[in-house]
Formats: structure tokens, sequence, C-alpha cells
């Protein structure tokens, strides 16, 4: 807690575990994941279905639990297709990249305390990090290529927008992403994750960083692609985005890809953010409840809200235009999350220097930067109508469509020219000769 991020003695105590109890954990992780993948699409059609007032998957198992094991046989057996005008290595690699690294997260999530496993105790984490926030982020930065490299891959001009369309928004939110982790950082004194999930003891960063956990939980739904932010893969606008040329098991590489994202973003978010496998209040008042095998039920408890919050929002909010989604990453926030950071480097910096009430002027601060954030949202709100306002008032211009060499459409505030040929208000007969329906 001294605000230095160097390994203790706790970080280089992993890896004293046999072989095949790290076995065991790699397993038990894939088993979770893709269990958890299966779960996440099937309550995902039923809670959507919910909300929409219709009934969901219902048929296959009971409650329609093995619908969606049904969907991954159906797209195994599905006829694999491989554009012509593809790079055909690149196309088949693309997808493993995707998946791959998805995987690879989460040998760094903490899902409880040390237990006994066959009579060994261990860690219920496969391995710990001094800088394993940062392993997390770069995992997942990789993740991303598969998706830029499927979309230039296809030989097809959709496919390569939502590529591109992937690489910048990785780019503005994964900035915002790592900013939102520094307050942690600073108050943990550490990167570690086991760290920073003892630092949380005796009180979530949720509350303490506020500003902090609601820039990162936009981010990472920026970041997994998800509704309202899921523009590289926007059905009206690129048919299906960097994967509609794949089929078969490819293109379920892809879906496995972003429902991992979806757990591992929200597994970090649990960990950073909500004491990770601690039991939250009332639960924490009984003894037992950050012991044994008791804080793997609060750590899935708490991946399941965030999982009900990825799809919540998605049968709730329609997808945002592209210039919103940029307008949003980084105009608003990027500054937010560099103002709070220089609040939360003060702060502590008082604390040690002159022995301050940390919480309170965290809390002070908290409110004071979401009082910043909602003016903004209303100074552009009134910039906006304003702008609305000045385009009515202004007669609109006149412009000249082969201006440039090619015909264009008018830009707004522009009007189209009054027409001079066949089809305009007066003819070749005279100027006070009015066009009739014939004539148009």
């Amino acid at each position: 807690m001294n605000g230095t991020l160097l390994a203790s003695p706790e970080v280089s105590g992993f890896g004293g575990d046999p072989w095949w109890l790290v076995v065991i954990k790699a397993v038990a992780i894939f088993v979770f994941l893709v269990v958890m993948t299966l779960f996440a699409i099937w309550a995902e059609r039923r809670v959507v279905g919910r909300m929409q007032q219709r009934i969901g998957p219902n048929r296959v198992g009971p409650f329609g639990l093995l619908q969606s094991l049904a969907d991954g046989i159906k797209l195994a057996l599905k006829e694999d297709i491989v554009p012509k005008a593809a790079d055909k290595a690149v196309f088949i690699l693309a997808p493993i990249i995707a998946a791959t690294p998805a995987f690879l997260s989460f040998a760094v999530i903490p899902f409880g305390p040390e237990v006994s496993i066959f009579g060994h105790q261990t860690r219920l984490q496969l391995t710990d990090l001094p800088v394993a926030v940062l392993y997390v982020l770069a995992v997942a930065s990789v993740g991303i290529y598969g998706i830029v490299l499927a979309g230039w891959s296809s030989g097809s001009t959709y496919p390569l927008l939502g590529g591109l369309r992937s690489s910048a928004q990785m780019i503005s939110y994964e900035v915002a992403m790592g900013l939102s982790f520094v307050g942690v950082f600073l108050y943990a004194g550490s990167m570690s994750t086991s760290e920073i999930v003892n630092a949380q003891a005796h009180g979530w960063y949720a509350v303490l960083l506020a500003p902090s956990f609601v820039i990162y939980v936009i981010a990472m739904i920026g970041e997994t692609n998800r509704a309202p932010f899921d523009l590289p893969e926007a059905e009206g606008e690129l048919v299906g985005g960097f994967h509609t040329e794949y089929s078969s098991l490819k293109f379920a590489l892809f879906f496995l890809a972003e429902y991992i994202n979806m757990v591992t973003v929200s597994a970090l978010a649990t960990t950073l953010f909500l004491g990770g496998w601690r039991a939250p209040w009332p639960v924490s008042l009984w003894d037992g409840a950050n012991q044994g095998w008791w804080p793997v039920l609060w750590f899935v408890a708490k991946l399941l809200m965030f999982l009900f919050v990825f799809i919540w929002l998605r049968g709730t909010l329609p997808r945002l235009r592209y210039d919103q989604f940029m307008k949003l990453g980084w105009k608003v926030l990027i500054p937010a999350a560099l103002g709070w950071l220089l609040l939360v480097a003060t702060v502590r910096a008082l604390n040690t220097e002159y022995n301050f009430d940390t919480r309170e002027i965290a809390l002070y601060g908290g409110i004071a930067a979401a009082a910043l954030i909602a003016v903004t949202f209303v100074w552009d709100l009134i910039a906006a109508r304003r702008d609305e306002e000045s385009a009515v008032e202004h007669e609109p211009e006149e412009f000249d469509a082969m201006a440039g060499g090619h015909p264009v459409p008018p830009m707004p505030g522009q009007s189209k020219p009054a027409l001079t040929g066949v089809g305009a208000t007066t003819t070749a007969a005279g100027p006070d000769h009015t066009a009739t329906e014939d004539d148009r």
C-alpha cells in the first residue's frame, strides 16, 4: 500500500504447483469459459426475448439450455467456404488469432483464495505476474488483430471496412481503459491481480474510484464490439462486418471469441473494482464467507451481473453513429479519465505527504468529476441546438455538383440548383408555360 509497483512475496509465490495441478487448473479454466459462452448465448436470447415480449429458445433441452450446443454442432456441420479473392493463409489464421488470446487472458484472473485440491494447498488462480493487468491488456490487443486480418484477407469491401473500424475502435477505447486502471494501481500499490483483490478487503474500488469504474465499464463495451458500440459488424451498413465471408467453424471461432472476451472484461472489472472473489456486504459479515470454495460463488455471481448488463444494453439501446462513437471516446472518456487521474494522483500525494483523509477527498473529487462530465454533456446539447437554429436561419447555399469533376450530393446547408432541362417547372415552350404531369 506504499504506492510502489514492486513484486511482493505473494506474487513470487506462484509457480510452485506440481505439473498435474497446473494442467487441472488450465483445463478447468478452458471448460469454464466454454460453458460460460454457451450459457451467455442462451441467457442473451432468453433475456432479450423477455424484454421484447417473446419466448426465446425453449425446445432443445430443459428451458432451451442445450440450444447453444445445438447451434454449435450445426455450425460445425455447415460447408466451409473460402472466397476465391481471399488470402487463404491469413483468412484461415485470423479466427485462430481472435479466439486464442481470449482464453489466455484468464490465466491471471483469481477465482478464489487458497484451497486444498487433492491434499495440495494451492490458490484458485493459474498464475500471477507483477504486471498481470498489463498482460491482460496486451493479450486483448493481440486478439483485435484477428478481426483486422479477417477483414483484410477476405478480399471484400465490407469486411475490410469492418476491420478498419475495429482498429480505430481499439485505439480509441483502449486508451480510456488503460487510464481507468491507473487509479487502481496507485491505490493498490501493485499491478498484480491477486494483490489488487487483497487491497479491497476493506472497501471496493468501484466506490472509492467511481469515475474510473464508470469509464472502464463504457470502454469495455466498446472494446468487445457489443451494442450500442458494435460498429465493426453493423448489419445495416456492412452486411455482417469483418466476418461476412466466414462460415462453419471459422465463424464459430469469432462467435466464441466475442463471448469469451465479454467474460474476460467482466472478470477484470470484478477483480479491479468489485473486490474480486471477496463476498459482498452483508454476506461478508459471515466469518467463513471468504474462505474455502465459497468465494468462487461470489466471483461468478459478480461476473453474471456484468454479463446481464451487456445483454440489457443490447436489448435497450440503438446502435450509435460512428461519429458519435468516436466523439464519446476521444472528447469525453479520455479527457475525463485524464482529469480524474490527475485528481487521484494529487490525492495520493496529499495523503502520503500530509496524511489527509484519502477516502473523503476521493469521494468529493469523484462527485466533482461526475458533475464536470454532466456539464460537458449539457454543453454539447446546447451547442447542437444552437447549430440547428443557425442552420434554419441561414439560407441554404447553392453548389455545383460537378465542381470536383464527379457528381456529388449536397452537403448539409447546401441546396440543389434549380432544374433547367426536362422535368423543370418551365419548358422550352416558353417561360410562361408550366410543366404538366405529362411533361414531367
